[in-house]
């Protein structure tokens, strides 16, 4: 056997020295083979990372939803006018979020170093239910007012406020947002990410039951974007719903929206380690 004549590379000796027993063409083949071993184990990390960066910013989006939805099955008793102090304390809604969450993803919040969840993640839940907490707690004196009916805490102030809150503290973009023909606040636009991915979810294809959601890698594979859904429930015909263009308790004209149609999305982008 003999080699095939060549330029005297680096790669040339490289394989020369490394199979001096192969042909040149069967020894490349040797050493690609060897190099690609090598990477795999490195492919494999990357890969799993990024996973765990998706998983991440999915449950961070749960977690704000699920303080959402507890915000708007109390929304009777914070709009009482004739009651006084509602109970509806940081903690107790705190309480009840943490068991919303335990629903729908099986972990538990108040056990975090031990849930079996991605270990970025565990700070960034804590932190998220700090600042949620921090929100009800602003709204505390308003919301044990009496004779007041509307006190302007909704899923939708709430989402938009605790976002900023955690965003502030943790670099971490957490937005609420909406279609434009649907957007109330316009400090909540969307970006091109956003819109192509609520053109997506709006689809009626796109499943409705279970906390799905869609994410990609952007900034040139720096970032993780995962885009979660917010369909309108039952709960949100009275804001959002007919008669189209009645003022509802906001203040804002209803949609005329139908229930399991895209309200908006929350959207999270995380830094892929």
């Amino acid at each position: 056997m003999r080699y095939v004549k060549t330029g005297a590379t680096g790669l040339d000796l490289c394989i020369r020295k490394s199979f001096p027993y192969l042909t040149y063409r069967t020894a490349f083949i040797a050493l690609i083979v060897c190099v690609a071993s090598l990477c795999a184990p490195f492919s494999w990390a990357v890969t799993e990372k990024e996973a765990e960066v998706r998983e991440s910013g999915r449950l961070l989006a749960v977690l704000l939803d699920s303080g959402r939805v507890v915000i708007g099955q109390n929304q009777d008793l914070i709009n009482d006018p004739e009651k006084g102090n509602k109970g509806f304390t940081p903690e107790v809604f705190a309480q009840q979020t943490m068991a919303l969450f335990k629903t729908r993803t099986g972990q538990d919040l108040a056990n975090l170093p031990t849930a079996a969840i991605p270990d970025m993640a565990k700070p960034l839940l804590a932190r998220l239910l700090e600042e949620s907490k921090k929100t009800v707690a602003s709204y505390q004196i308003v919301i044990n007012l009496k004779g007041v009916k509307y006190k302007g805490l909704i899923p939708a102030t709430f989402g938009t406020e605790t976002g900023s809150r955690f965003q502030a503290w943790s670099g971490v973009y957490l937005k609420q947002t909406a279609p434009e023909h649907l957007l109330r606040n316009p400090k909540n636009k969307p970006d091109a990410l956003e819109i192509a991915a609520m053109q997506k979810m709006g689809d009626p294809s796109f499943p409705r039951d279970g906390d799905h959601s869609l994410s990609d890698v952007v900034d040139e594979g720096k970032t993780v974007h995962v885009v979660f859904p917010l369909f309108y429930g039952k709960a949100c015909m009275s804001c959002h719903g007919s008669p189209k263009g009645e003022r509802d308790i906001t203040g804002y004209p209803r949609e005329g929206a139908k229930e399991g149609e895209l309200g908006g999305i929350i959207s999270v982008k995380l830094p892929v380690p």
